[in-house]
């Protein structure tokens, strides 16, 4: 019997706790705001609020006392809007964003979960609202009765209704995911926004790339000067860059003999980019299905540029032979520093592209059936 399953894609969110949504411009400078609440059951340490930086600079750290009723009040000068984490005791952390409005933080410090309560912050209200949206999505009625019957499906090896039930499934998450790119484009430019967008991923970045595009519109202004204002634009322009029907970036890496390899020498033939690495357990996993892809289609058009993220020649050189991978590979051994990881905005392996003969992207993070499919597609028509 065949492995089935129902795939859910509509991403479920991640949530930073956040604060603050500008509605309109404000002159530049410094702004005073005013972070308070109350711990419960306080316990031994201290509080600090610091500043969550990703460049070079010293983050700001503030240290915040309790009063007799356990109650804090703490005000800070900021410049900019920025990423800010709670640190009580050393027990609970609670990330917030700092921006125009005051933040109320209560947390229980004896919940060793982190319980925590915020205030004051319409982006946490759109935040919850997505993760609302993406549940709903999987948890409603009819999601439910369709898994129900995909089961049933599956016990009874009916490969006719298994797919019918894959594509009812498949057009209840393409509406969930077309309101939730609503909702998305409805937004505001803020932190929250990026924190969204950036570093959840609630959407497939090439299916709705409009929803990117229109968002990094939004950041003009004083956030042209914003430290992550200006990386989310770069973020966006990045993905543009390796969008199903770009060309593929130029990748020149040294093999395990030293001699350098680029993707445009293997233009002419249907080249799987595979970024992979020897520590990363689901791409090991994943090497079975791409040996099987490589010995199926290699004489047919098809071949593969392996990029690995390791950080040592020896886990690369081992781990190649030990799943058996007779390709082409290349490093620099810089991990996620690669410049090749850069260009291609990889920020999770495994992660493999599908360039076509004349060096056009034209498929994204094929894995388990979904690489013979498309392979099936393009090479066993010609």
């Amino acid at each position: 019997m065949k492995n089935y399953k129902l795939v859910f894609i509509l991403a479920s969110v991640m949530l930073l706790v956040i604060n603050c949504s500008p509605k309109k411009e404000e002159a530049a400078g410094s702004r005073s705001i005013t972070v308070k609440g109350k711990v419960q059951s306080p316990q031994s340490g201290i509080i600090t609020l610091t500043e969550i930086r990703q460049d070079d600079q010293k983050p700001k750290e503030d240290t915040i006392k309790l009063n007799t009723d356990n109650t804090y009040e703490k005000t800070v000068t900021i410049v900019e809007p920025g990423y800010y984490r709670m640190n009580f005791y050393g027990r609970q952390f609670v990330n917030v964003i700092l921006d125009r409005s005051n933040l109320e933080v209560n947390v229980d410090g004896n919940d060793s979960n982190g319980f925590s309560e915020v205030k004051g912050s319409p982006d946490m209200d759109m935040m919850m609202k997505v993760q609302t949206m993406t549940q709903a999505a999987q948890t409603s009625e009819e999601a439910q009765r369709i898994q129900a019957d995909f089961q049933l499906a599956v016990g009874q090896n009916d490969e006719k209704k298994i797919t019918e039930l894959q594509q009812e499934y498949q057009k209840i998450l393409d509406h969930a995911n077309q309101q939730l790119a609503d909702t998305i484009n409805n937004q505001p430019a803020s932190l929250g926004l990026i924190n969204l967008l950036q570093f959840n991923n609630p959407l497939d970045k090439d299916k709705f790339f409009s929803v990117y595009t229109n968002a990094a519109a939004k950041f003009t202004g004083e956030w042209e000067k914003n430290y992550y204002g200006k990386g989310f634009v770069s973020f966006v322009e990045n993905i543009k860059r390796t969008a199903i029907g770009q060309p593929a970036p130029e990748i020149s890496l040294p093999d395990p003999d030293g001699k350098v390899i680029s993707l445009s020498s293997l233009k002419g033939k249907f080249i799987l980019i595979d970024f992979w690495a020897k520590w990363c357990g689901p791409c090991r996993m994943e090497n079975p299905n791409v040996v099987k892809a490589y010995n199926t289609y290699k004489d047919k058009g098809f071949d593969i540029l392996s990029v690995s993220l390791d950080k040592t020649k020896e886990d690369w050189v081992k781990a190649i032979k030990e799943d058996g991978l007779v390709w082409n590979h290349v490093s620099d051994l810089k991990y996620f520093e690669s410049q090749a990881a850069k260009d291609y905005n990889i920020t999770a392996i495994p992660f493999s592209i599908l360039v076509d003969p004349n060096g056009i992207i034209i498929a994204k993070n094929l894995r388990g059936p979904g690489l013979q499919i498309k392979l099936m597609e393009v090479l066993d028509k010609k």
